[in-house]
């Protein structure tokens, strides 16, 4: 069974990019919705709710674990791993495989994240070391906005003021949380037309598929809990996956 967390609904862009390319893999995902957004907390939190995380996964019968937040991928330490007997090529987080995306590219990349993600360097580092420079913008306030359902002016005016004076400057915007593909017309009337708008989700899908199938093919189950209940995360689950056949279980 394949395992995959966020902090609310971002990680669901993920999971319609795994369940589209893997639909008969069985997949457990949390939402941990109490605690979101996790961009302002701080290091040791991320650590706490991350093997928090972890836990229930593995304890709900995941073997396979996809780290669908982007704020927590510096927070993923082999301690946690071992602690839970979970093999480091179990676990797929979404900084490798969105960088590896451009590693022939010659584009001016732009990345826009939450402030825990910039903070951490992580993609400015692993870029680095791809031989790519790439010029960071943190959103604050837009993880939460769009958890809290806030409507699509009110989006466009958050990503407005953050691209300020940017909304030519880049070929390439890396939507690098996993939040923002769900308001992704919002950045498309924002940023310049000929702005390439990259979602993770596509590389982290395909290398979900490269790593773990066929060895995760099963009955097709997809069940999600959360840890608080939002008519948000319902509404997108069901916009999402219109096809149904899924249970939502709220487990505090």
């Amino acid at each position: 069974m394949i395992g995959i967390f966020d902090s609310g609904s971002g990680g669901l862009t993920v999971l319609k990019e795994i369940r589209a390319r893997i639909p008969s893999a069985n997949i457990l995902y949390f939402g941990d919705i109490k605690h979101a957004p996790y961009g302002p907390k701080t290091r040791q939190e991320l650590f706490d709710l991350t093997g928090a995380a972890l836990t229930r996964l593995s304890h709900g019968g995941a073997t396979s674990i996809v780290s669908a937040c982007n704020s927590v991928s510096t927070s993923l330490t082999l301690s946690l791993l071992d602690s839970l007997s979970i093999a480091p090529d179990h676990l797929i987080e979404m900084v490798g495989p969105t960088v590896r995306h451009f590693r022939d590219s010659d584009a001016r990349i732009g990345l826009v994240a939450t402030v825990a993600t910039i903070e951490s360097g992580i993609y400015q580092s692993a870029f680095h070391m791809i031989g790519k420079e790439v010029e960071a913008i943190a959103i604050p306030e837009l993880a939460g906005a769009i958890e809290q359902g806030v409507g699509a002016s009110g989006i466009e005016e958050i990503i407005r003021a953050a691209l300020s004076g940017k909304e030519d400057a880049y070929d390439v915007l890396v939507l690098a949380c996993t939040h923002y593909p769900l308001v992704t017309e919002q950045f498309r009337k924002v940023l310049a037309s000929r702005t390439e708008i990259y979602d993770p989700a596509v590389a982290v899908g395909a290398q979900v598929e490269s790593m773990w199938w066929p060895r995760e093919v099963g009955e097709g189950t997809l069940r999600f809990v959360i840890s608080a209940d939002s008519s948000v995360f319902r509404r997108l689950v069901g916009n999402l996956f219109p096809e149904g056949g899924y249970e939502i279980e709220v487990v505090p």
